[in-house]
């Protein structure tokens, strides 16, 4: 199981703060590439500035999963 959270404007598009998922994922691609097969307002998590987080470690898309692994999504921060 993979569980999977999700901030800022990406819990708002989505309107869940996060999920757990009973599935194999290689990497957190694979797992972005299965939400985003969901279609409609899933298709949020396709933007280029994605930033994402394995077990609260900042990661690339490229890093690998495990079972019992927690993942989130969240977009770049901007200030002023």
């Amino acid at each position: 199981m993979i569980r999977v959270q999700y901030f800022a404007r990406y819990r708002e598009a989505l309107g869940l703060d996060g999920e757990q998922l009973n599935a194999t994922f290689s990497d957190l691609e694979h797992l972005r590439q299965h939400l985003l097969s969901r279609g409609g307002v899933w298709a949020v998590l396709a933007e280029q500035n994605l930033m994402c987080a394995r077990n609260q470690e900042l990661c690339s898309l490229d890093e690998p999963l495990q079972a019992g692994d927690e993942v989130a999504f969240f977009p770049t921060v901007t200030g002023g």
